[in-house]
């Protein structure tokens, strides 16, 4: 027999990972006890995700642990945000969720701004304006068969909880990504709702992250071998929740978060949402975090720009993996084309190469026909990026930020990170590369009882991970002459974009 493991399974755009964590008292050790594909499925009728093959993984994922001898003290559940699936009376699936790069929320912004303006709805939410958001997916359901039959909403990882426990519930942390949770009472707003025209009936009782959520239904018990009496914990379910209490901050004043990974979410901690219209012109997004801090943050399309690339290049027949995709950026010449990664023309799945060539003739610069130098682009862009939204943060807090943490898988991409560093012109301090898994282990550890505070869970993580620091080089005019391009470049898009919203 094993000693006492937490099990956290951290769910993924490309991948999901079941994570086992061990705590002797002074430090938490990580191990990878499966890992699986997450992959998107195109119907006819649009883009949808396979979540009864991610379940299928969650539960060969515990039997196998139980049968290597694991006793599995609580089990958590962290995913992406916004997607969701629909339960009727009797505890069915309606229908598969919607992808959120599918689409079809787009053409619903102005029919839900028609209907509470949208300066009420950001007041009410605070979270940013987003094509993909649970509020425009579900107006572009409105009258549709699957929507008529719903009795409940379940996000993601609620979803997964539910079919582990048999509670309907909805978690505080990706709750807040739907933009119908309110940023001020931490519940449902049920007048935005009714004013939007849908049903509050839909949505569950929320919980804290950290409360339990359930114990294993007697059959998954039977099938897995774990005990009946096994807990489910929400823990802090939207993943980059999860990440940001893995930040080793030492303090949160000061220091800022780059959880990179598919998206990139560029943010700060702080413990009151911000609302104004200063924050709103900047689509700056307020989403709940572990013990009733807030991320400031904004979404940037992240390494999802990456993986499409080489998606498109494996289609044709070459097959680079990612290190050799860095390997080439790190050798092409600096001064390439630059670009803004979140235009909308880059967020659907679709030949991104192509795609990024014709946004850069958009904006009057020669197209990268080059692989190396279209990957070089890239990581230049979302460097430039990653500074402008640092630099709007700042103006919007009123606090200097002068340290960048950046998380997730992105951390072991060192070019990246050493050109954050440079661009930046900050210390850029990388790891913990797990910080979604960890961070879900951690609050597993809390509701056990064997730690407290959220600065004594990031004590844990300081003791059991190591950074690596990258410091801005003493070449700034380069990089300010970079940046000063990229600005250039991606301001007018911006004030247009703004100007639309």
């Amino acid at each position: 027999m094993r000693s006492s493991a937490y099990v956290g399974f951290d769910l993924g755009a490309e991948s999901g990972r079941g994570v086992v964590g061990r705590f002797d008292g002074d430090r938490l050790a990580l191990s990878e006890a499966r890992r699986f594909a997450n992959r998107a499925v195109r119907l006819p009728d649009g883009l949808y995700w396979d979540v009864l093959g991610l379940f299928g993984e969650i539960c060969s994922a515990l039997g196998e642990l139980h049968r290597a001898g694991d006793r599995v003290s609580s089990i958590g559940v962290d995913s992406w945000g916004c997607d969701f699936g629909l339960i009727d009376r009797d505890g069915v699936l309606v229908s598969n969720p919607l992808h959120h790069r599918d689409g079809r929320g787009a053409g619903e912004m102005k029919k839900a701004f028609a209907r509470v303006p949208a300066e009420e709805i950001y007041e009410t939410t605070g979270i940013q304006f987003l094509p993909f958001n649970t509020l425009f997916q579900l107006l572009a359901l409105e009258q549709s068969a699957a929507l008529e039959s719903a009795e409940t909403l379940l996000l993601i990882p609620d979803l997964l909880g539910y079919w582990l426990t048999g509670e309907r519930l909805a978690e505080a942390t990706n709750a807040s990504t739907t933009q119908l949770l309110d940023v001020h009472t931490g519940r449902w707003s049920g007048r935005l709702i009714s004013r939007l025209g849908l049903d509050k009936r839909l949505f569950p009782a929320v919980r804290e992250p950290g409360e339990p959520a359930g114990s294993l239904l007697p059959h998954l018990a039977e099938s897995t071998g774990l005990p009946p009496s096994t807990p489910v914990i929400a823990v802090a379910s939207h993943d980059t929740a999860s990440a940001v209490v893995a930040v080793p901050f030492e303090s949160g004043a000061g220091a800022a978060y780059i959880s990179s990974g598919t998206w990139s979410l560029v943010g700060v901690e702080i413990a009151r949402a911000i609302v104004s219209d200063r924050a709103r012109a900047a689509n700056l997004t307020n989403e709940r975090g572990f013990a009733g801090t807030v991320r400031l943050l904004k979404n940037v399309m992240g390494l999802w720009l990456v993986q499409e690339c080489r998606h498109a290049w494996v289609a044709e027949g070459a097959a680079p993996d990612y290190a050799d995709m860095v390997e080439l950026a790190r050798e092409a010449p600096p001064g390439g084309p630059l670009f803004d990664p979140d235009v909308p023309e880059l967020l659907a799945p679709g030949h991104m190469p192509a795609r990024i060539r014709a946004v850069c003739e958009q904006c009057g610069q020669l197209a990268p026909d080059e692989r190396a130098v279209l990957i070089r682009s890239v990581f230049e862009s979302l460097a430039c990026k990653y500074r402008l939204v640092l630099e709007e943060i700042e103006q919007l807090t009123g606090t200097p930020i002068e340290v960048v943490h950046v998380i997730g898988g992105g951390a072991r991409n060192e070019f990246l990170c050493r050109l954050t560093a440079n661009v930046t012109r900050r210390p850029v301090l990388a790891g913990p590369i797990e910080a979604a898994a960890l961070g879900n282990i951690l609050v597993q550890l809390h509701a056990s009882g064997e730690l407290g505070s959220l600065a004594e869970m990031r004590e844990l993580v300081r003791a059991s991970t190591k950074v690596r620091a990258y410091e801005p080089d003493a070449g700034a005019s380069q990089w300010e002459s970079l940046y000063d391009r990229f600005l250039h470049v991606v301001r007018p898009g911006l004030v247009g974009q703004e100007v639309a919203r």
